[in-house]
């Protein structure tokens, strides 16, 4: 290992491709990776900002923006279920947004109670803002979301399908992929939504215990005409349908593969070119009686190097990246296992080319000396 150091310290001018193509892949793989989880959080956040364990729909739904109409009565199948919380229902769907100054937009209307212990109002909704909703027609949408409806602040009007609603605050962090979210009341959510009093959306309930879950979920699904979910079953759900069904995830990781080929042949290229200029070095570590399989070990420890160093710029810089990101509204979620998946990748291509780097050892005689 040190004779490898030494060498890419005396010879870094000819590794420095190697370690920025090593760098530059494992930087494309994490960021295009936490780029399709930070899009893909996105679509689930109706879920995920929720106090729910349970979520009970209509048959086979596929994403919970998807959801359709299914009997209130559906309450008392979650409340005859010992360890359940008082359940309650939980309203969303589509409904057309529209502008003060013309045009529509398509919006997601979400309504929930909005008593503190309400389970369906977000955890962005603050006490205060629950008691503003609390008037008809009042909504609540997130600050991102506002040139895109059309408004400029808290207190202007605006439409849903024809009926009056006024924004009475604003929440951060809450922007939505498909249509912008619209938070409210269940008074206010139901007529917007067009559903009727004995309709819900979703009924959602807590367990005394959160580890029962799942087999609540399996004695819920005995249920016809229903669906039921715990929270995290439902958001991946939600996830994998807009991965499969914009085909975003297939793009990305095509992007991430091409940087991935693009490096292991930048530093096979590389350390082959290293190993045939040093071909006189190591015909004279061959006529001093070294075996040729330690001149390959040096040749893959160097690759090892080539693949820490590039690794060791390449993370900092893609959690500076994601930050910056993150500023400018892009979500980017580097979580630990994508990153040691994109470091554990990336140093096994980094050795793979330094495996297929070996063929020039092939060229090693001790009479290239005499030359």
């Amino acid at each position: 290992m040190s004779y490898s150091l030494a060498t890419l310290w005396h010879e870094r001018q000819r590794y420095v491709p190697g370690v920025l193509a090593v760098g530059f892949s494992a930087l494309l793989i994490a960021l295009q990776c936490g780029l399709l989880l930070g899009l893909f959080s996105i679509t689930s956040i109706p879920v995920d900002h929720t106090r729910a364990d349970i979520w009970v729909g209509a048959p086979e739904v596929l994403s919970v923006d998807l959801g359709r109409p299914v009997p209130e009565s559906y309450l008392l199948r979650l409340a005859n279920q010992p360890g359940v919380e008082t359940p309650e229902i939980y309203l969303q769907g589509f409904s057309y947004w529209g502008k003060p100054n013309g045009g529509s937009e398509l919006g997601v209307v979400i309504g929930s109670r909005l008593g503190d212990d309400s389970l369906g109002a977000g955890r962005e909704l603050t006490p205060e803002l629950r008691a503003r909703l609390t008037e008809p027609g009042s909504i609540v949408i997130d600050e991102s979301e506002l040139g895109r409806l059309g408004v400029e602040r808290v207190g202007d009007v605006a439409e849903i399908i024809g009926r009056r609603v006024r924004v009475v605050g604003l929440v951060h962090g809450l922007k939505s992929l498909a249509g912008p979210y619209v938070f409210c009341s269940l008074t206010t959510a139901r007529p917007l939504l067009r559903l009727f009093p004995e309709q819900t959306t979703y009924v959602l309930a807590r367990c005394s215990d959160p580890a029962s879950a799942p087999d609540l979920v399996e004695r819920l699904r005995g249920y016809p005409n229903m669906s039921a979910f715990t929270s995290e079953e439902f958001s991946l759900r939600t996830r994998m349908h807009w991965l499969t069904k914009t085909k975003a995830g297939i793009a990305l990781g095509c992007a991430a593969a091409l940087g991935l080929l693009v490096g292991a042949v930048v530093t096979s290229q590389t350390l082959y070119a290293a190993t045939v200029a040093s071909l006189r070095e190591y015909a004279v570590l061959q006529a001093l009686g070294i075996p040729r399989w330690r001149m390959a070990s040096s040749v893959l420890a160097q690759s090892f190097w080539v693949g820490v160093i590039g690794i060791a710029i390449a993370i900092p810089v893609a959690y500076g990246l994601s930050h910056g990101a993150d500023m400018l509204g892009a979500k980017v979620l580097l979580r630990p296992w994508l990153v040691g998946s994109a470091i554990a990748v990336t140093m096994t291509m980094a050795l793979l080319s330094g495996l297929a780097a070996l063929r020039s050892l092939r060229l090693v005689e001790p009479a290239t000396l005499l030359r």
